[in-house]
């Protein structure tokens, strides 16, 4: 039999009549149950309409960021982004924040700015290599924050170069041999490799203009390399890319191209620097020829003018004749005639 008419727990142990209790004890305790049934569902009541506004406004807690890439260009700096995920509907702050394996003390990220959106920046002053940073991103709104998973780096393994930069090509045509592709270039300008802070390996891919699939070289640690096998009268593109000794491949660099001329071109290129080498022999030799005998072509075409025939002269006879004469009649006219009669004799 039930003494509680009006509640649903009427048949509780707690409610139940005890032996001669009162009446008026008997709805007193049905009253109080009531009571603190009506405060429950009030509260519940509360939350779920408070929480329905939010969901039917578009409003909740963020969702939850991931950090899906680290890389550093030269193993003295790295960089971090992440996914935001849901903003809840709602004006949403993230934060990073790290700390190093073995240490207790948490950091915020140093540069929020230089990495772009949704990153962080190490400098040379928060970078350390050899050690594991521990990094995790939170997201906070008015509803509430959540994190990410967190992330091990170590910097060592996450280096990812820039492309290598000034790609030059160059086609050789030595003689007697097929021509050959010429290439070389120079390493990230970030990448410190004097020193050997940093390892680099190269690779090269060509391919002809409307080709489909690219043909891939290795050149190891050279930053020179040489094509043998070419299609004439293609257009060849060129890239390249380099990789440390720890970490990824960097993107290819941009493309440059070169032509390669036909057969038929080559073989005119050969024929007129054949021509032109044969013509420069035979300026020369005509000039060595005509410094050699200049004199003799000056001479016929300007001979010189005959001079007098003189032989001699006969000093005893113009002893005599002046003698004769005296030294006073003696003239130069005399002596040119004496001159003159000896040579004619």
């Amino acid at each position: 039999m039930s003494f509680c008419r009006k509640c649903s727990r009427t048949d509780s142990a707690d409610f139940a009549p005890q032996q001669n209790e009162p009446l008026i004890h008997i709805l007193w305790k049905e009253k109080g149950a009531n009571m603190k049934e009506n405060v429950v569902s009030t509260v519940v009541f509360t939350l779920l309409l408070f929480l329905n506004i939010h969901l039917l406004n578009g409003q909740s807690l963020p969702g939850k960021p991931v950090i899906f890439k680290c890389r550093s260009p030269e193993k003295e700096t790295f960089t971090c982004w992440w996914n935001p995920g849901s903003d809840g509907g709602l004006p949403t702050n993230y934060t990073l924040t790290y700390h190093k394996e073995g240490e207790t003390l948490t950091h915020e990220c140093p540069d929020y700015e230089t990495g772009g959106p949704n990153s962080c920046y190490f400098d040379k002053k928060h970078t350390s290599i050899w050690t594991i940073y521990i990094l995790t991103v939170n997201a906070t709104n008015q509803m509430g924050s959540i994190s990410s998973e967190p992330l091990y780096v170590d910097v060592t393994y996450i280096v990812e170069p820039d492309p290598p930069v000034n790609l030059t090509l160059e086609l050789k045509q030595p003689e007697d041999r097929k021509p050959y592709l010429w290439m070389k270039w120079l390493p990230p300008t970030l990448v410190d490799v004097r020193s050997g802070w940093l390892t680099l390996q190269y690779a090269i891919r060509l391919k002809p203009e409307k080709a489909d699939e690219w043909e891939i070289h290795f050149a190891g640690q050279q930053t020179q390399f040489k094509i043998l096998s070419l299609y004439p009268g293609q257009k060849y593109l060129v890239q390249v890319r380099c990789k440390p000794d720890h970490g990824f491949w960097s993107a290819w660099s941009p493309e440059n191209f070169i032509q390669i001329p036909s057969d038929s071109t080559m073989k005119d290129t050969t024929m007129w620097i054949f021509v032109a080498v044969l013509s420069a022999v035979v300026c020369l030799i005509m000039v060595w020829a005509v410094a050699l005998k200049g004199y003799s072509m000056m001479i016929c075409i300007f001979p010189p003018v005959p001079g007098p025939k003189i032989k001699g002269f006969d000093t005893h006879l113009l002893e005599t004749f002046v003698f004769q004469e005296g030294e006073d009649d003696f003239s130069s006219e005399t002596l040119i005639v004496l001159i003159s009669w000896k040579g004619e004799r």
